[in-house]
């Protein structure tokens, strides 16, 4: 039940406030404190539920304000800015017309409760210089409304902490309008804008974020989930101490992290083939990049073998005596998943490292994926595997039982391995029981599985069943940018499923190119996916804004790093 923040309740921020008296904010300096509406009592807490009720003895919630009663003047929009717009019934239904258009978040899009703070974003036509910001929450008393000569518009942290506590599971409603303004008077009449609408889900969501970026050289840069700003977590000179022959390699890219987040499996390369492969490296303060204690010497010259792909680990074989790492292996049909024990003094295959049988699979194994139980590994069957990354040829999801690293029965994954479309880059939910991964038509696969255009992002039950492909794949229908063709890739899932009102709720980050010049520029989002009692629904994407605009970003994590300071 939501909670009604009347009277002794909170406040939203200065902005707010400042709003109430046709101030121009724009600035987030901190939360202010609101009294109670006129009329309205507060009433004592119920013994029957966490919320506050209204004196009169009824059970209705006295809604938050939060949102402010005055709208909000953003910047230096006139003062009358509410009169040049008039009621909200005024002005032409131009959502057909692409006149105003938003971008961000995507349609139906559901936020963690905890998540970075909502950033509104769209586009208009040519004149349209002026836009009416209005969200509206059942949640709260007053519609908050906002001029604005920007296309984007950015909720104070107050406010969307506040809103987080209060409207869970109450759809807020998004409606822009637009019109032109010359500076004396209106030059064209208000627009109505398409119309949308986001939900604040009952959780939040937990772990950091790791992704590689190819923009001003190669590097891994994270956050924490609801963090405003990227940090540097690893370049390519920190790997350094890991090379068994002491080389410094060009390039770091594909990454996994350890179970315990202290460190990340990560593939180098280099023009010397001594350091090209694996290596694992602590990202903590003070260790950076320093390879853990319990690395045998042998482990550490079986990772940085030749045609060596991403590594991968699970919980259960995270501890003292069982520290293993799984990993692509060979080309082509030699191809296979290696295992690797990571705390070997003897470099030989049995000791180190050796290969998961797959009985009943001929083809090549790339990007295996482990769960977290330790009993299942997801993997990519294909005859086009290069070195761990699958590419052009046929591809399909298959699991093996990790065996004691012994294999097993290859089994393919129904709903996943259809031999009309490339199935590739698994990844396992944080409770092991959904797969998420790329899925593109064969025809469309002529660029290779590699960051493909065509790619997809769907999901399907580990055991097999039936696919589901994500809504957030769509960007908004009036954007005129479509999907397939805008490189929705590498999923990977939060590291814990959350539990509310008998729902699951699954969040998962994927990287695309939608609204990027070109399409050279990819650009990290956030999907949701909801199971109700085995009914799975998806929601729109929300881009992470925290990303620096200009950067291209691939290959994200999602785990428990434990991220340094910034150096």
């Amino acid at each position: 039940m939501r909670l009604a923040l009347t009277g002794i309740l909170v406040a939203s921020t200065a902005v707010a406030a400042a709003a109430a008296s046709c101030a121009t904010p724009g600035t987030d300096d901190g939360p202010s404190t609101f009294t109670p509406d006129a009329g309205v009592e507060v009433g004592p807490v119920d013994a029957r539920d966490d919320g506050f009720f209204l004196g009169d003895g009824s059970d209705a919630v006295a809604p938050s304000v939060d949102f402010p009663a005055e709208p909000i003047l953003d910047g230096t929009v006139p003062a009358s800015s509410a009169t040049l717009f008039g009621s909200l019934d005024g002005g032409s239904d131009a959502g057909a017309d692409g006149t105003v258009c938003q971008l961000e978040p995507g349609p139906d899009a559901l936020f963690p409760n905890n998540w970075l703070r909502p950033r509104f974003r769209w586009s208009a036509a040519s004149g349209q210089n002026l836009f009416e910001l209005r969200l509206h929450s059942p949640a709260e008393r007053n519609d908050l409304v906002v001029y604005t000569a920007a296309t984007s518009w950015t909720m104070p942290a107050g406010m969307w902490s506040s809103l987080a506590t209060v409207g869970a599971d109450e759809p807020v409603t998004v409606t822009i309008r637009s019109l032109g303004w010359d500076g004396a008077q209106v030059v064209s009449a208000p627009t109505l804008g398409s119309q949308t609408s986001f939900t604040i889900a009952p959780v939040p969501a937990s772990g950091t974020i790791v992704y590689w970026t190819v923009s001003g050289g190669s590097a891994l840069k994270g956050f924490r989930v609801g963090d405003e700003t990227v940090q540097t977590v690893l370049q390519p000179g920190d790997v350094a101490p890991a090379i068994p022959d002491g080389g410094t390699p060009a390039c770091i890219g594909c990454h996994t992290s350890t179970p315990d987040g202290k460190y990340v499996g990560v593939n180098t390369a280099s023009d010397t083939a001594t350091v090209d492969g694996n290596v694992l490296v602590s990202i903590e303060s003070g260790t950076l990049g320093q390879p853990p204690p319990f690395l045998g010497a042998g482990a550490r010259s079986a990772l940085v073998l030749p045609e060596l792909g991403p590594l991968a680990f699970s919980k259960a074989h995270w501890m003292t005596g069982d520290h293993v790492g799984l990993a692509p292996k060979g080309i082509h049909e030699f191809s296979g998943i290696a295992w690797f024990d990571l705390e070997a003094t003897d470099p030989s295959e049995g000791k180190a490292w050796g290969t998961l049988a797959r009985t009943g699979d001929t083809r090549g194994a790339a990007a295996p994926t482990w769960s977290h139980d330790g009993k299942t590994v997801a993997y990519v069957s294909t005859d086009g595997e290069f070195a761990g990354y699958p590419s052009i040829g046929l591809a399909d999801i298959y699991t093996v039982p990790y065996g004691d690293k012994q294999g097993g029965a290859a089994t393919p994954v129904a709903g996943a391995s259809d031999e009309h479309f490339e199935e590739y880059y698994p990844a396992f939910s944080g409770d092991d029981a959904l797969l998420a991964f790329n899925y593109i038509p064969v025809e469309g696969s002529d660029h290779g599985m590699y960051d493909q255009p065509y790619a997809e992002v769907y999901v399907v039950p580990t055991a097999g069943g039936t696919s589901t492909r994500l809504a957030a794949n769509d960007p908004p229908a009036c954007s005129g940018v479509q999907s397939p063709g805008i490189h929705n890739s590498w999923p990977k899932w939060a590291p814990e499923v959350k539990t509310a009102n008998g729902k699951k709720y699954y969040f998962l980050i994927f990287s695309s190119s939608r609204f990027a010049q070109g399409g050279e520029v990819r650009q990290l989002y956030m999907a949701a996916v909801v199971d109700d009692g085995g009914k799975l629904t998806t929601h729109g994407a929300v881009h992470l804004w925290n990303q620096p605009a200009d950067e291209s970003n691939r290959t994200p994590a999602w785990d428990v790093f434990k991220l340094p300071p910034p150096h």
